[in-house]
């Protein structure tokens, strides 16, 4: 064989940081040595993979062509890997957004590792928008999502039904009511995520679709800041109900029905369509629905589960 695994994984490296030096750290090795890695599959085929721009380095045509393949190759190497050693798995790279993340994604990970030890997660917290971006860089395994999102390159999955709550302090006038119409939805102070989540994206457009234009006084990247702020009496919020289960059930946040508002939502799996799907991710998949499955049959989520 005319081409190194080794070749392959340090070409892949500098393709995903654009870096030389940030790859070497990554891999171990010397920025020296990941140089002659690159140069060398390079001047092998006569085949550039990369534009120089300075210090860095951007994929050309032929390594955009390459980048897939080779994340292939090393996933399934490290499935080899995991075999040859007694069966160990091979690390998963998830990506779950913000309300995923923080309340199911973290129990999902426990149960898989409790049931494979040895193995590794990768589990990084992000909004949809990097959550996509991450994937189309062949950075995740695996991407669990709120938001909606479209790419060809994109294999998306549905895993759950969620929806959004208007809430408030119990001391809000509006925690009285207990319902609000669109002209009084108008009228409040707003507390929500910042753009590029998945769950400002839908209260963005479910607002528009009844015509309110509303009052967003404080934008927050963490949905326990913004419930937090909310129970000051500083407005309203609009977060999942995942997320505000055991603030309602306390009685320290209230629920505002709005029939108006469309914020029914789907959770999805979202993988990378040139990836190699491995034994570890195809696994960790099947904790995922497993385990939303059984919260469901208990009410444990108040969550329908899409088989």
């Amino acid at each position: 064989m005319k081409i190194t695994l080794r070749q392959i994984e340090v070409f892949a490296a500098i393709a995903r940081l654009e870096n030389v030096s940030r790859a070497a750290a990554q891999l171990n090795m010397s920025q020296s040595a990941a140089s002659t890695a690159l140069l060398e599959l390079e001047r092998h085929f006569d085949c550039p993979l990369f534009d120089r721009v300075g210090k860095s380095l951007r994929l050309n045509g032929s390594g955009r062509g390459l980048l897939p393949q080779a994340e292939d190759m090393l996933a399934r190497a490290s499935e080899v890997e995991g075999y040859l050693a007694g069966g160990r798995l091979a690390p998963v790279a998830v990506g779950a957004t913000l309300t995923i993340g923080n309340y199911l994604a973290t129990l999902v990970v426990v149960e898989y590792l409790q049931k494979n030890p040895g193995s590794r997660v990768d589990l990084s917290v992000c909004n949809t928008q990097q959550v996509i971006e991450r994937l189309r860089r062949f950075e995740l395994d695996l991407g669990l999502i709120e938001g909606e999102a479209s790419d060809s390159d994109l294999i998306f999955e549905p895993w759950l039904d969620d929806e959004l709550v208007v809430f408030c302090a119990p001391s809000h006038p509006l925690a009285a009511a207990g319902l609000a119409r669109s002209t009084v939805l108008a009228a409040q102070k707003w507390i929500v995520r910042e753009p590029g989540s998945g769950t400002r994206a839908l209260f963005d457009r479910a607002v528009r679709a009844i015509g309110v234009d509303p009052d967003v006084c404080l934008q927050l990247e963490h949905t326990e800041a913004i419930k937090r702020a909310v129970e000051s009496g500083l407005g309203v919020g609009c977060l999942s109900r995942l997320s505000l289960r055991e603030a309602l059930r306390r009685g320290s946040l209230v629920e505002i029905k709005t029939p108006e508002l469309a914020l029914r939502r789907r959770f999805q799996f979202v993988r990378q369509r040139q990836r190699h799907v491995s034994t570890a991710t195809r696994m960790f998949i099947e904790e995922c629905r497993r385990l939303s499955g059984e919260a469901s049959d208990t009410n444990e989520l108040t969550l329908p589960f899409i088989p």
